[in-house]
C-alpha cells in the first residue's frame, strides 16, 4: 500500500501489531450508557469498493464495515471471521474454506461462497482497472486475466454449494492466511453492485454491510461521517460501540485542541506536539509498517548505476539526527523491511537481514562516503552530481527532504535542489518517470517481508528507479515458493542483504504515529499494516 498515498506519508499501515489496550471486554467493563467514539482521519476516504481502494484511509474504514474470511487480531494474529474452519491440500495448492452460515448482509442478503467469487472475478477484472489486482498472482490463471489472456471466470476460485470456498493456486504461497485478511480478497455483494451501478462505493448509502458496524453520512467529499453497529453482523455481542464519529483533521493543532476541549477521543500529533507531550497521560506510539526511502531513476540518469555513488550518498545520511530533526516521529531505517513486522522463531526478521556490510552501507560515515564519491565520479566520468530531489508538500516530508539535501551538499558537495509537490502530483511523477530522485515510502499490506521486497523486483510496477539485480530475484522469487518456513525467510534475507549492500534503493527512516488518546478508550486493536485500526473489541470505559 502506497504509503498514505493520499496523505502526508504513512500510516499503512502492519509492522509488530500494538494495541490501545487489552481486546475485547466483559459486561462489567461496558456501559449501560450509549458507547460512542469520537476519532480522525487525517486524509479523506476515497472509495469504500475494496476493488478499487489503495489508500490507507479508505481500507480501514472497509476493514470495519466489511469482513472476509479472516480477520487480524493482536500481533497482526490470524483469526477466523466468515471461515469456520480450513483445509489445505499437503501440495499447499488447494484450499477449501467453510462460510459460516449465519452472516448476513445489511440487506438481509446471506453472505455465501458465491460473493466471494464474484469479488475476485470483478477486483482482476482488466475492466475494473484495480491497481491491486497483482496481489492475486499466484491464485490459478492470475496472471492471465490480468494480462488479458483469460477471462475473469477462469481464476482459482469457485462455491461448491452456498458455504463452501474452493481457491486453487499455481504454487504455493506461504502467506496466502495473511493475504486472506486484507480488505482486497474480501466479498461483495453482487446484487448491491448492479443495483447501484457506478454509484457503488462512492457514498454511505450506496452500500451494503457485513461487517461489525455501517457507514453512514458519507457523501462521498464530505469529512465527516460515523460508523453504526451493525444489527445484522453475526458476531455482534461482541462489539461494544454503538457509534464511532469519524472527521477529517488535517492540520495537528486542531485536532489537539479538539482532544483537549473532549470532542475527540484521540488526536494525531505533529513533531512539535510529539516532543512537548512524549510522557503524557494518554500519549500513545504506534509502530508503523511503513519504509521512507530514496530511489534512483536509472533510467533517466545512467551515473545513478554506479553502486559507488549510491552508497557514498547514503553513507553520508545522519540517520539518527534525521529521525531527531523528524521530532522522534520516525525511527533510523537500516532495513528496506521494516523493524519489528515480523517474527521468525522469536526473532525480528529484520536482524537477520543486518550484516556487516549492510551496517556499513546505511551507518553515517562521512570519509569514507568521500572516499566513494570521489571513485564514483572516476567511474562515471562525471566532475560533480547534481540532481533534484522529489517530495511531498507536507511538513515532515519537506523536513525529510531538506535534511538529505543539507547533508549531501556540506558532506560530499553534490548539488541537491528540492521539489517539494503535493503527493497526488508527485505519484504521476513517480510513476511516469518524471524524477531524478524522489523521497517515496511503502506500507505494507500484509504482515510479510515479501510486501516489500516484491517492489524492487525487475520489471515490478512499483520498481519505478529501475534498480535491477537477478540474483536478488532469484531470491525473491524462490521464497514464494518453498514448504521450509526457514528456507523462505533465509531467501528473503539474502535478498534484502543485496538490495541494501547495492543501496539500489536507500531507506532513510521508519515513520510512527504519535497520538494523545484518552484512557478511558479501551481494546481498540492496531495493525501497522493492511487495514490500521480495528474497532470490533473496542469499547469506552
Amino acid at each position: 500500500m502506497r504509503s498514505k498515498k493520499l496523505l502526508a506519508s504513512s500510516a499503512v499501515i502492519l509492522a509488530s501489531a500494538a494495541t490501545l489496550a487489552a481486546c475485547g471486554s466483559n459486561s462489567s467493563q461496558s456501559s449501560a450508557k450509549k458507547q460512542t467514539l469520537t476519532w480522525m482521519n487525517t486524509a479523506e476516504m476515497t472509495t469504500l469498493d475494496a476493488s478499487k481502494a489503495t489508500d490507507q484511509a479508505s481500507y480501514e474504514q472497509i476493514n470495519n464495515v466489511e469482513e472476509g474470511l479472516y480477520l487480524l487480531g493482536k500481533n497482526a494474529k490470524v483469526q477466523n471471521a466468515l471461515a469456520t474452519s480450513t483445509k489445505n491440500s499437503a501440495d499447499g495448492k488447494t484450499w477449501t474454506f467453510t462460510i459460516r452460515k449465519n452472516a448476513k448482509w445489511s440487506n438481509g442478503d446471506p453472505v455465501t461462497a458465491k460473493d466471494f467469487v464474484y469479488s475476485w472475478r470483478r477486483t482482476i477484472d482488466p475492466k475494473t482497472a484495480s491497481e491491486y489486482a497483482y496481489l492475486f498472482s499466484g491464485i490459478k490463471n492470475a496472471d492471465a486475466i490480468v494480462s488479458g489472456k483469460k477471462k475473469p471466470a477462469a481464476l482459482g476460485i469457485k462455491a461448491d454449494g452456498k458455504y463452501k470456498l474452493t481457491v486453487t493456486l499455481e504454487k504455493r504461497i506461504p502467506y496466502f492466511k495473511l493475504l486472506m485478511a486484507f480488505p482486497l480478497f474480501f466479498p461483495q455483494n453482487e446484487h448491491a453492485v448492479k443495483k447501484f451501478g457506478s454509484k457503488y462505493a462512492t457514498a454511505s448509502k450506496y452500500m451494503v454491510y457485513n461487517g461489525p458496524f455501517k457507514q453512514v453520512g458519507w457523501t462521498g467529499s464530505n469529512l465527516s461521517w460515523k460508523l453504526v453497529k451493525n444489527p445484522t453482523y453475526w458476531d455482534k455481542k461482541s462489539v461494544k460501540l454503538d457509534t464511532i464519529k469519524f472527521s477529517v483533521q488535517k492540520t495537528p493543532a486542531t485536532d489537539y485542541n479538539l482532544y483537549q476541549s473532549g470532542k475527540l477521543d484521540a488526536a494525531f500529533l505533529d513533531a512539535q506536539a510529539t516532543k512537548s507531550l512524549k510522557g503524557k497521560t494518554g500519549y500513545t506510539q504506534r509502530k508503523m509498517s511503513t519504509t521512507q526511502y530514496l530511489s534512483y531513476n536509472l533510467k533517466k540518469h545512467p551515473e545513478f548505476k554506479n553502486k559507488n555513488l549510491r552508497l557514498a550518498i547514503s553513507m553520508a545520511i545522519n540517520r539518527k539526527e534525521l529521525a531527531s530533526t523528524l521530532g522522534g516521529a520516525a525511527t533510523p531505517a537500516t532495513t528496506f523491511d521494516p523493524e519489528g513486522m515480523t517474527t521468525v522463531n522469536g526473532k525480528d526478521y529484520a536482524d537477520t537481514v543486518k550484516n556487516a556490510a549492510t551496517e556499513k552501507a546505511t551507518t553515517y560515515n562521512v570519509k569514507e562516503a568521500k572516499k566513494l564519491y570521489k571513485q564514483a565520479l572516476k567511474e562515471t566520468g562525471k566532475k560533480k552530481i547534481s540532481f533534484t530531489l522529489l517530495g511531498d508538500d507536507d511538513d515532515t516530508a519537506k523536513k525529510a527532504a531538506e535534511f538529505v539535501q543539507s547533508q549531501l551538499e556540506n558532506n560530499l558537495g553534490i548539488d541537491v535542489q528540492v521539489q517539494s509537490i503535493p503527493k497526488k502530483t508527485r505519484l504521476n511523477k513517480m510513476m511516469s518517470g518524471n524524477f531524478d530522485v524522489v523521497s517515496t515510502g511503502w506500507n505494507a499490506d500484509f504482515a510479510d517481508p515479501i510486501s516489500f521486497l516484491d517492489l524492487q523486483t525487475t520489471g515490478a510496477s512499483y520498481n519505478y528507479g529501475k534498480w535491477s539485480n537477478k540474483t536478488y530475484d532469484k531470491y525473491v522469487a524462490a521464497s514464494k515458493t518453498t514448504g521450509s518456513t526457514s528456507t523462505r525467510f533465509k531467501d528473503l534475507a539474502k535478498a534484502e542483504q543485496i538490495l541494501l549492500e547495492e543501496q539500489g534503493v536507500t531507506p532513510l527512516y521508519h515513520p510512527v504515529e504519535a497520538w494523545m488518546v484518552k484512557p478511558s478508550v479501551k481494546g481498540v486493536i492496531y495493525n501497522g499494516a493492511g487495514a490500521n485500526y480495528s474497532f470490533k473489541y473496542a469499547y469506552l470505559k
